[in-house]
């Protein structure tokens, strides 16, 4: 499954009107809507509470803390583009030493928090050191293993400061990395560096009332219900290149349900015209909605996304022979994986050869294993055959009952079928299906999931499900794939500062994992949102696949 949660919203400030595509994505349609400052932006979300302290969220620089939590770096999306690092707090996107392993940031003038304490280098460096104490965990932690020291660090109030970051004066800010690391500008887009005043944080309301650095700081928090942000009077738009600060409020609306906000939002009356939905439209509402022109120029739908995936544990009995794993890239039927996911090919999204997603930077389209959209049942069998298996296989398919991937499921079993692939599909809550695929015994044969990038480089998308280091213990090498040459690539791609020359080998591991076929690509999943026809600014870049909140505005 894609394991994320994504919050989202908007940003806070200058006066002035835009005339922008309201829809400008090729898919959304709809017509250009004149947007200004001021008014309250809601967002209709299915989620009873939301992560609001940096250390815990898992939020992309684009979504909900990014109205309230600004980091060091941030992102530029765009529907045309790859998206791409921007500076944030710091004057520039970062200034490594010549082995990549140092990086050095300095902060622009005049920069203040929502309580009026001046954003220095100590506040970036205790906030990133919090995100290591155990009663803040739960965010991103990529820098945890790459700051120097890291690994053994328990963060401020058991561990003193971790000397990895120097803090040379107010305004400059030094990290030492363990090793060479190209994508650390992206790193420093996370949640975890955003600034903390040193001393604050340190009990669990924090979570719900924190210092903010961005347009909006929190005003009110009720669980289940609603959290509202209102404008923090000490952000200035001219220092902040990431976010429009359109809205005077933004109000979170918790606890619905997913029909609940498609209903509400295709009626269009009241708050909801200047509202938009937390959640993807589900599948059975995207048929209404398509048939009615009213809400249809509503609707905005990203190019791509996330790669839905069949996952094969090659440590279990036949599936440790290529053979047999390269027999279901011939077995599947994505076309039927598609209708299951949104009705319809179009809207499902794009079929999928390749590992590294669009918009990402070293993706390099090719099909190993050519086949029609339907699969190629003779050739499947036949390789199944010459593997030793001509009366098939029996296999344990494990699948979490989340996000409909039951049923979803169910179109890749009856798809086997006709191979002699015959699954037993074992249905489990998603706490349950995490703990048996990412655990340590790996008891499964195959699974069904799906994966978004948490940064914009083919770094996100390979190393965290094929690397050795991401079996078992929590992490997502769902197919428990250890190749050398792999870890190799991975290592030297991940050393390489150039984007253009890391995504060159980055292109060559996704070749190679392809080549033993660990998982079978299915789709790269389209998302589709809705949003109130006050709403505009509201588009979808090429990656990631979600509106970015932090550029939307109101009609006058």
């Amino acid at each position: 499954m894609d394991r994320r949660a994504f919050f989202k919203v908007v940003g806070a400030a200058g006066a002035g009107t835009f005339l922008v595509a309201c829809h400008a994505n090729e898919r959304g349609g709809g017509t250009a809507t004149e947007v200004a400052s001021g008014g309250t932006l809601y967002v209709l979300a299915d989620t009873s509470s939301i992560h609001l302290d940096p250390a815990k969220s898992q939020n992309l620089a684009i979504t909900t803390v990014g109205f309230i939590h600004r980091r060091l770096t941030a992102w530029k999306t765009s529907p045309d583009q790859p998206a791409t690092v921007v500076p944030d707090l710091a004057t520039d996107t970062g200034r490594p030493s010549a082995d990549g392993r140092t990086w050095t940031y300095t902060l622009k003038d005049g920069l203040k928090l929502s309580d009026g304490t001046p954003i220095t280098a100590d506040t970036i460096k205790y906030g990133v050191e919090r995100s290591f104490a155990a009663a803040f965990s739960g965010g991103l932690g990529y820098h945890k293993t790459l700051l120097d020291g890291g690994s053994d660090y328990r963060g401020p109030f058991e561990g003193g400061e971790l000397a990895s970051i120097e803090v040379q004066d107010d305004k400059t800010i030094v990290f030492h990395l363990n090793r060479s690391y190209g994508d650390w500008p992206w790193i420093v887009s996370m949640p975890a560096f955003a600034p903390v005043p040193r001393g604050k944080g340190t009990d669990a309301n924090y979570d719900t009332q924190p210092v903010t650095s961005g347009p909006y700081q929190v005003s009110a928090y009720d669980k289940g219900v609603a959290v509202h942000f209102t404008r923090n009077p000490n952000w200035v738009a001219a220092t902040d290149v990431a976010r429009t600060g359109l809205p005077d409020e933004v109000v979170y609306q918790l606890g619905l349900d997913d029909d609940v906000i498609s209903q509400r939002l295709i009626a269009d009356s009241g708050n909801d015209r200047n509202a938009f939905a937390n959640p993807f439209v589900a599948p059975a509402q995207l048929a209404q909605i398509q048939g009615n022109p009213a809400v249809s120029n509503r609707l905005v739908t990203s190019k791509s996304g996330a790669l839905a995936y069949v996952s094969l544990n090659v440590r279990r009995g036949p599936l440790a022979n290529p053979q047999v794993r390269q027999a279901f890239q011939y077995a599947v039927d994505k076309v039927a994986y598609q209708v299951a996911t949104a009705g319809n090919a179009d809207l499902a999204g794009p079929i999928a050869t390749t590992l590294i997603t669009e918009g990402i930077v070293g993706r390099e389209v090719y099909d190993l294993y050519p086949a029609p959209p339907t699969g190629d049942v003779d050739k499947a069998k036949q390789m199944l055959a010459a593997a030793g298996y001509p009366n098939g296989l029996d296999l344990d398919f494990p699948v979490s009952t989340s996000n409909s991937l039951s049923d979803k499921a169910q179109a890749i079993q009856a798809a086997l079928q006709r191979a002699g692939i015959r699954t037993n599909l074992r249905p489990l809550d998603d706490d349950t299906w995490t703990s048996v695929v990412t655990g340590n015994d790996g008891d499964y044969d195959l699974t069904l999931s799906s994966w978004q990038p948490d940064f914009p480089s083919a770094n996100a998308n390979i190393q965290p499900l094929f690397g050795t280091s991401e079996i078992g213990n929590g992490g997502y090498n769902l197919s428990r794939y250890s190749v050398p040459e792999v870890d190799d690539l991975i290592a030297r791609a991940q050393g390489i500062v150039d984007p253009a020359e890391a995504g060159k080998l980055w292109a060559q591991a996704d070749r190679r994992i392809m080549q033993d076929s660990p998982i079978v690509p299915l789709i790269y999943t389209r998302n589709s949102f809705l949003h109130g026809s006050k709403v505009g600014n509201f588009e979808v870049g090429a990656f990631p696949a979600y509106p970015n909140y932090l550029q939307v505005g109101l009609a006058k």
